[in-house]
C-alpha cells in the first residue's frame, strides 16, 4: 500500500521552510493547484547551473524524487526553457528553487 499524497501546497510549504532553516535561500517560483500540484525542485548552484528534481513514488508507492533534468547541470537559460515546458505541460506545477551548493538536496528526501 502506498503513502498517502500530501498536498501540494503543504508540501511545498514544509520543502521551502526545511531548505531555508540554515540560511539558505528557499524561493516559490510559481505557485501551482493547493491541493492537485506537483512540485519540480530546482537545485541551484551558486554559479547559476541546477538540476531539477519531479516528483515519483518507489516501487512501494512511497514519495520520491528523481533528476528529471539529468545527470549534467543546466546553465540558466536552459533551466528557464525546461522549467517553460514543464509549466505548458502541466499548469498546476509548483515550482521551488533552492539554494544547493554541491547539488546537495537541502530537504529530507528519497532520490531514485
Amino acid at each position: 500500500m502506498s503513502a498517502p499524497r500530501l498536498r501540494a501546497d503543504i508540501a511545498a510549504k514544509a520543502i521551502l521552510r526545511e531548505a531555508g532553516r540554515d540560511g539558505q535561500s528557499a524561493m516559490l517560483i510559481h505557485k501551482g493547484a493547493s491541493e492537485a500540484g506537483s512540485l519540480l525542485v530546482v537545485l541551484l548552484e551558486r554559479d547559476g547551473s541546477a538540476m531539477i528534481l519531479s516528483q515519483t513514488r518507489t516501487t512501494n508507492g512511497d514519495p520520491a524524487w528523481f533528476f528529471s533534468s539529468g545527470e549534467i547541470p543546466l546553465t540558466v537559460e536552459e533551466t528557464g526553457q525546461y522549467i517553460d515546458r514543464q509549466r505548458r505541460y502541466d499548469p498546476d506545477l509548483w515550482v521551488l528553487e533552492l539554494e544547493a551548493p554541491g547539488f546537495r538536496l537541502p530537504f529530507e528526501a528519497t532520490l531514485v
